[in-house]
């Protein structure tokens, strides 16, 4: 890893994305204050954060690949795609009620998640490794919440962010996934009755399982891999949609099903 920061900068900017995170206020992109940040660096601070976190006793259920989509790299500014951890209290049930008090600006986006059945590993893992490996996979939806002002940030910054994590909600109905063309599958999502996003999982780096070769090679590049039992987001198939409280929010899934949530 090419990390150039200090451990004192390092600890510094843990503590600045996990305040921004936990007491849901907005903060400069973190490369105001260091221009020279590199991707690396970004990830020496989410891995802080994930120790941080598990040290008050959030525990790690897997990963998500952020950015994967020419759509999601468009809006957002950036050229290519990143990772972010996933812990159990991020996790909100079908159905349910999210509040909004505790987000700066949350957005949806409808995601393939993976569960696995056996270990992957880096730095060569492949989409095919992935379906192997690949116990099944469910529809989701991310509620993704950058703490940058204005939702303006690049690389380095979204990196530490944690990939810009907050929530993520499953459902629908489990489906092997050697019985589906992940590619072609479509998908819909609709706020408040009104279809807003539309497309298909090809969106996600040509495959989803692709998607989740990436974030195995990255973490390969951080020291980590992906054990058995992981759950997996592939990143989002449209643009992200705003959300605010009052908002009702369901992803139709070709083959999977439907997920809803509602926002206060």
């Amino acid at each position: 890893m090419n990390i150039t920061l200090s451990s004192e900068a390092i600890t510094r900017l843990t503590e600045r994305v996990e305040g921004a995170q936990t007491r849901a206020y907005s903060i400069p992109k973190l490369t105001n204050e260091y221009p020279e940040m590199t991707a690396d660096d970004g990830y020496a601070v989410q891995l802080s954060l994930l120790k941080r976190f598990q040290e008050q006793g959030h525990k790690l259920i897997g990963w998500k690949a952020g950015l994967t989509s020419k759509a999601k790299m468009q809006q957002m500014g950036v050229n290519q795609p990143s990772i972010g951890f996933l812990t159990d209290l991020m996790f909100r049930p079908e159905n349910s009620v999210i509040t909004t008090e505790d987000l700066v600006h949350p957005k949806v986006e409808c995601e393939v998640a993976f569960v696995t059945k056996d270990d992957l590993t880096g730095p060569d893992c492949t989409a095919a490794q992935v379906m192997a490996a690949t116990d099944y996979v469910l529809p989701s939806i991310e509620i993704i919440d950058s703490r940058f002002a204005g939702f303006k940030f690049d690389l380095p910054s979204v990196i530490a962010d944690n990939s810009s994590s907050s929530r993520y909600v499953a459902g629908g109905r489990p489906r092997l996934a050697e019985d589906l063309d992940l590619r072609t599958l479509g998908v819909v999502l609709e706020k408040n009755g009104e279809i807003v996003e539309m497309g298909a999982a090809a969106e996600v780096m040509g495959h989803p399982a692709e998607a989740v070769a990436m974030l195995v090679n990255i973490l390969h590049h951080l020291g980590e891999s992906l054990p058995a039992g992981s759950f997996v987001m592939s990143g989002g198939i449209t643009a992200a949609v705003a959300v605010n409280a009052g908002d009702h929010v369901i992803a139709r899934f070709q083959e999977l099903g439907s997920v809803s949530i509602r926002f206060e």
